[in-house]
């Protein structure tokens, strides 16, 4: 049961950052399986971007911008743009007059128009606001919400993967397919002590 966990964590931040674990079919396989793998990895991306950004930007006094860029770049290093990639879908896909049918063949075009350069630009503008805001807290305020937020983006991501019903073949079916409702405890049971934390 251990090694299966670690499996599949191991294959969860193969999927969700650009950290080179190296990728597996037993680690994915592992990983689709379960679900609260996922917040897991939102422990460890927000731990390293707290790390990364905010104890240097503290001891060494850094300006608040320098700090709001920091956490720019470390979130998006981390992760990797696959993730802004799904952003700028879903903004042309809003943007869209039609039936949903219309809507999601947009989330399959591959040009991005100026609902998905919106999008982007809105949660880039929103993430190093966020920095601002983190520039002003203490330490460990600070980071108990950069890993709390990480954590309650990834556990709501995995809480979709348990409820949700993918329309299509694909990458979302691959991941609904495996998971049920019920495995969302598993999940809020992970991501619970980060609530806590923040």
């Amino acid at each position: 049961m251990a090694v299966r966990a670690l499996t599949a964590v191991r294959g969860a931040v193969g999927f969700l950052s650009r950290v080179p674990v190296g990728h597996s079919e037993a680690g994915w396989e592992a990983f689709r399986r379960t679900p609260a793998a996922v917040p897991v990895v939102g422990y460890l991306l927000g731990g390293a971007v707290a790390a990364a950004v905010l104890v240097p930007g503290a001891l060494v006094g850094a300006p608040a911008p320098a700090v709001a860029l920091g956490l720019v770049v470390a979130v998006y290093g981390l992760t990797g743009v696959t993730h802004v990639d799904g952003v700028a879908d879903l903004g042309d896909a809003a943007a869209v007059h039609g039936s949903p049918a219309d809507r999601r063949a947009v989330l399959k075009d591959t040009t991005v128009g100026t609902g998905g350069v919106l999008a982007v630009a809105v949660v880039v503008a929103g993430l190093a606001l966020a920095g601002l805001a983190l520039a002003d807290l203490p330490l460990p305020v600070a980071a108990a919400v950069v890993v709390a937020s990480e954590v309650g983006a990834k556990a709501a991501l995995a809480t979709l993967v348990c409820v949700g019903d993918a329309p299509h073949e694909g990458l979302g079916s691959a991941l609904t397919t495996e998971s049920a409702p019920g495995d969302a405890l598993g999940v809020v049971a992970v991501a619970a002590p980060a609530a806590v934390l923040a």
